[in-house]
């Protein structure tokens, strides 16, 4: 059966790698990819589109997963049934607030990542609870910081595995896998909006034991492999794809 597939934040990065991954292997799929730029949304879906295996349907719509209205809009615009979803949408909004003082700043910047990181996951999931189908999966963008720390960041990933433990035992009835795919730095993403400084860079990558940065398409493969029928007995996992520096050297 032609599956159906949802890759929330689907327009750039690793969101877009996954979304390319699974429309070019996958025929007669749906993918569809969210965002809120439509910009990047467009190019994507292009860009899929001239990639996709036969009879593949890619549907682009705008969300904003950390709003409850948004989501309701979205349930409208999607199939009945969902056999993969793909929690991507998040990133660092730390990086949109530096320089903010105070204790009030502190409690709505802390919030915006557990907002953008956790609670984004956990409401599209709720949303489509009853949509996803009896042996899908639900696979999560977790991160190397939920282990090593970066302040509300890490604790909101960190969250992100705890819920999607206790998410594994809420579907596991229904043969739905629950899994977090935690990558290190990654290149071509917009993660760190171009700050990077080049000694950090080599930092990072002197931290793996591969000697390199992880790639778009390394955490696609991961996320593939759990969504595939080879992982229908792993589920409440988190699969580190950090070259082993979440170990530390």
């Amino acid at each position: 059966m032609a599956r159906n597939v949802l890759v929330t934040g689907g327009g750039t990065g690793i969101g877009r790698a996954i979304a390319l991954r699974i429309a070019g292997a996958e025929e007669r799929a749906t993918v569809v990819i969210t965002g809120r730029r439509p910009g990047p949304l467009k190019e994507a879906a292009a860009l899929l589109a001239g990639k996709a295996a036969d009879g593949v349907r890619v549907l682009a719509l705008e969300c904003d997963h950390t709003d409850p209205a948004a989501l309701e809009r979205l349930l409208e615009q999607l199939p009945d049934r969902l056999d993969v979803l793909v929690n991507n949408a998040g990133g660092n909004t730390d990086f949109d607030t530096e320089g903010a003082d105070g204790l009030a700043a502190y409690a709505r910047n802390f919030r915006a990542n557990l907002d953008a990181n956790l609670v984004s996951a956990a409401l599209t999931t709720r949303a489509l609870r009853d949509r996803l189908a009896n042996g899908g999966s639900v696979v999560s963008i977790g991160s190397i910081a939920a282990a090593q720390g970066a302040g509300s960041y890490g604790a909101a990933k960190a969250g992100l595995a705890a819920w999607t433990s206790s998410l594994a035992g809420e579907l596991g009835g229904r043969e739905i896998t629950a899994n977090v795919v935690a990558p290190g730095y990654t290149v071509e993403t917009e993660f760190f909006r171009d700050r990077l400084s080049g000694e950090r860079r080599e930092a990072l990558i002197a931290a793996t034991a591969t000697g390199r940065p992880g790639s778009p398409g390394d955490i696609a493969g991961a996320v593939v492999f759990l969504a595939s029928p080879a992982a229908r007995h792993i589920t409440g996992q988190v699969l580190h794809v950090n070259g082993g520096a979440h170990h530390g050297r």
